[in-house]
């Protein structure tokens, strides 16, 4: 993987331990000559990622809508800030600028910005890999619902399965350079199913 896209908080968070994930994450990139695509502030999670890449004179290309360039949170030296017109291109831009997507502890955001990423998997619409760093247990309760979501028949469990998730920068990138998408036709066969057996 060339280019990966990081999914993380506009916060810092409570405590050292997520920007000390953080850095892990940005020095981990610099030694195995990875690029960073992610939402291009300057605040947060995403200043951490961002200076110490460009410290280490390596690639950060941010993506960011105008109205947020406008409120003057947009990382000032950046490789290529990009800005688009709304939330939604920039997600579909960071897709496509990306080989593979990791996410960083965060908040509503980065909620949003798994959800698309898991749903286009799921669709096959980017079958690139996608993985949670679970830096202290904090997406527990995340994959606490997806198992929930599975036992009630919202989920099917070879999605579930699809979810890459350590807590070590390194083993993620590993898994997910070994990921390979699930068939989508026996999904669609099985839903279909479903509402002949429920008619």
């Amino acid at each position: 993987m060339v280019k990966v896209c990081i999914f993380c908080g506009s916060s810092m968070g409570i405590g050292e331990v997520y920007k000390n994930a953080a850095e892990e994450v940005a020095i981990f990139f610099v030694k195995n000559n990875i690029s960073l695509v992610y939402g291009g502030a300057n605040v947060g999670l995403m200043k951490i990622l961002a200076d110490i890449l460009l410290e280490n004179g390596k690639e950060v290309v941010g993506v960011m809508p105008g109205i947020l360039i406008e409120k003057g949170v947009a990382h000032k030296n950046l490789s290529e800030l990009i800005e688009v017109n709304s939330m939604a291109e920039r997600k579909l831009k960071m897709i496509n600028l990306s080989d593979g997507f990791i996410a960083l502890p965060g908040g509503l955001g980065t909620l949003d910005e798994i959800s698309e990423i898991m749903i286009f998997n799921q669709l096959h619409i980017c079958d690139k890999p996608f993985g949670f760093l679970n830096t202290e247990g904090y997406f527990d309760k995340l994959f606490g619902f997806f198992d929930y979501a599975v036992n009630e028949g919202f989920v099917r469990k070879e999605h579930r399965n699809n979810i890459l998730v350590s807590a070590n920068i390194s083993e993620l990138i590993s898994k997910m350079q070994k990921y390979h998408p699930f068939s989508l036709n026996n999904w669609i066969d099985d839903i279909k199913e479903e509402v002949i057996v429920r008619a």
